[in-house]
């Protein structure tokens, strides 16, 4: 007997069989930089030979960290998955735009526009701000606030993805949909300007990027965000996830069966 079959024999499944037919339940997957969450859907329809496959919410390319799939009944969840709440880990850098927010887009380092008197200067940059000044900054997001989606972003306007009509040079600020996001918690790692690291814990829909961009605009110096992690969805954490990588075996050992999945 392979040590497949012997896996599913210890996750329940029924022995023998098609796991077109037999495989069912969630995949925890750490995303790595540079992948699509489509890339990750693909590449684990590959490796387990399942076409039933879905995720619970996109990862920008550019950021890391947990992707839930739907593996054949499992997609079910999928939609409950998505409205749990989620933890990020972001490094934001200060004093520069970014057209997409991230480090995906155009950069362009940034003057002040705050109206206080002039500091000494930083890298450059008059008005560095400090930590209190941060702070400050940041509760105006604490609880929640009307964030606008990115122009790169996936949102239809007028039935095109908001980031094909930006490509086409067609998007102005105007077309930004806003929605109110619930932000739970954010709390400074760390401080070093130009780069200020958060953990934030927030509800589904909530844009870090827009975060990053928000906060560089309150501060008068612009801001993009640099690194981007998931930490977790709902109880389901990112140190518990198999990567795109790993062999068919292990993803087999980790997959989550229906009768595991957490409420």
């Amino acid at each position: 007997m392979s040590y497949s079959i012997v896996c599913l024999e210890k996750k329940g499944y029924i022995e023998a069989m098609n796991p077109q037919e037999t495989l069912s339940g969630i995949l925890l997957v750490d995303k790595p930089a540079g992948w699509t969450s489509h890339d990750i859907v693909a590449k684990m329809r590959g490796v387990l030979g399942i076409k039933r496959i879905g995720h619970a919410g996109t990862l920008d390319p550019f950021a890391t960290g947990l992707v839930i799939l739907g593996i054949n009944k499992g997609t079910k969840n999928l939609e409950k998955l998505m409205h749990e709440t989620k933890v990020y880990e972001t490094t934001i850098f200060l004093g520069a735009t970014s057209t997409t927010f991230d480090t995906e887009g155009e950069i362009t380092p940034t003057e002040p526009t705050t109206a206080k008197p002039p500091a000494p200067t930083h890298a450059g940059v008059l008005n560095v701000p400090t930590l209190e000044e941060i702070e400050e900054a940041l509760n105006q997001f604490r609880g929640g606030y009307e964030q606008k989606a990115p122009l790169f972003s996936a949102k239809h306007i007028r039935g095109k993805r908001l980031y094909d009509l930006a490509r086409e040079g067609k998007a102005t600020e105007e077309m930004r949909p806003s929605k109110l996001v619930r932000i739970d918690e954010i709390k400074t790692l760390n401080y070093s300007y130009p780069k200020l690291t958060l953990k934030i814990t927030c509800g589904s829909g909530t844009y870090i990027r827009s975060i990053a961009d928000d906060l560089g605009h309150a501060l008068g110096i612009g801001g993009y965000c640099l690194t981007l992690r998931r930490l977790s969805i709902g109880h389901y954490q990112a140190e518990q996830a198999v990567t795109p990588l790993d062999d068919r075996e292990h993803i087999l050992e980790k997959l989550l069966p229906i009768n595991e999945i957490e409420p």
